[in-house]
């Protein structure tokens, strides 16, 4: 089997009439080492079935084919989505049982949507416009995703992958860390992408896990997240007062969860915050 390389995207793109788009956030992937790095950091078994999102011209897609029972690939765009299939019969015909193209938008495909046998892994190149919706709908929707390796923009991985007291941890990694241990997985430099973007791009490894244990539903946790994030500078009291009522009962759900009122939100753990959520009044 022949992995995709540079002049052979460019002339299929060309065939096609595709041109990457800012809109969409594509960047294809052009390097062929690249691919089998992120086939190899994501730690794949033989049984995995993978969901690919946005595969685009099949680079990764023809790496992954090989290692795993099956991928999934979730495609927006209906000219990729009907080539794929055509691309992996030609390079790899023995796979092509393998493949199953879904055209839909990755943000708010539906199990249902999906092959009865789920995903057990999320591997993708992600468009840098939508990275973080995609994972935590994927992880939410698809509770037998066990691991994610996914690149995306630099930023975006250190947020995803941030602990508490960062300059970059918030809303992302706070969500992130509701379903997985997340850690960066390396930097992944320009040059490997057509076209070349303005920004660089990192490898984002999750491994599943349980959430943390709480009266509180998922929903309820998040709202908390989203409120002391949405007046990042002001002291939790202050920060949540609207979500509470009134800062007086912010400030007693937090004393009764064991957090200071007058601490910040990127202060605290997923831990801390499904507290505070149990203890709303």
């Amino acid at each position: 089997m022949s992995l995709l390389g540079p002049v052979e995207i460019r002339e299929l793109a060309e065939r096609l009439g595709v041109r990457p788009t800012k809109k969409l956030g594509q960047n294809f992937v052009i390097d062929a080492g690249t691919v089998r790095r992120i086939v190899r950091v994501a730690d794949l078994r033989p049984d995995d079935v993978v969901i690919e999102v946005g595969p685009g011209l099949g680079s990764l897609t023809l790496a992954l084919l090989p290692e795993v029972r099956g991928v999934v690939a979730v495609e927006i765009d209906p000219v990729l989505a009907e080539q794929l299939p055509l691309t992996v019969a030609g390079h790899a015909p023995e796979l092509a049982d393998r493949l199953t193209v879904v055209l839909a938008d990755a943000m708010r495909v539906l199990p249902e949507e999906l092959p009865e046998d789920k995903p057990t892994a999320l591997v993708a190149n992600l468009p840098y416009n939508v990275s973080v919706p995609v994972v935590l709908h994927l992880l939410e929707t698809l509770p037998s995703l066990r691991g994610v390796l996914v690149m995306v923009q630099s930023e975006v991985a250190d947020r995803l992958a941030a602990a508490p007291g960062s300059k970059v941890y918030g809303i992302p990694s706070l969500k992130a860390a509701w379903y997985a241990d997340v850690r960066r997985a390396g930097p992944v430099g320009r040059t490997v992408f057509w076209p070349v973007p303005n920004v660089d791009s990192g490898l984002v490894a999750m491994t599943r896990r349980q959430p943390p244990e709480t009266t509180a539903s998922r929903e309820e946790v998040f709202a908390v997240v989203d409120a002391a994030f949405a007046q990042r500078r002001k002291t939790l009291r202050a920060a949540l007062a609207s979500w509470a009522g009134t800062a007086a009962a912010a400030e007693q759900a937090l004393r009764a969860a064991g957090i200071d009122p007058t601490l910040r939100g990127e202060q605290l753990s997923i831990e801390d915050f499904a507290r505070i959520a149990e203890n709303r009044t």
